[in-house]
């Protein structure tokens, strides 16, 4: 069985026991952490929601907050003598689905 939930303004295909890295919760490690945003519900019996399917959740385990690899945001326009260097870090939660109530 698998899900699509909605969080951080994406949208994940989860399933029980998989890791996954969302958009920064805010939560402490080792909380449970329950989705209602599920658009989707797939397997034996598949349920479609418009927009979200009712009375469905997920919940998964929080298993630490961290900030990914920097990436390097460089600015340039030819031939003017303009350069901007600037580097970012997204923070992100880590998480592992528990399970898919549906």
């Amino acid at each position: 069985m698998y899900a699509i939930i909605e969080t951080g303004g994406k949208q994940i295909k989860v399933e029980a026991g998989q890791e996954i890295y969302v958009e920064k919760l805010g939560v402490e490690a080792d909380e449970v952490v329950t989705f209602d945003k599920v658009l989707f519900v797939g397997g034996e019996n598949v349920k479609v929601g418009a927009p979200f399917v009712e009375g469905a959740t997920v919940t998964a385990k929080v298993v630490k907050e961290g900030r990914a690899k920097k990436i390097v945001v460089f600015k340039l326009k030819a031939k003017k003598n303009y350069r901007r260097k600037q580097g970012h870090r997204q923070p992100y939660t880590k998480l592992v689905v528990e399970t898919i109530n549906a």
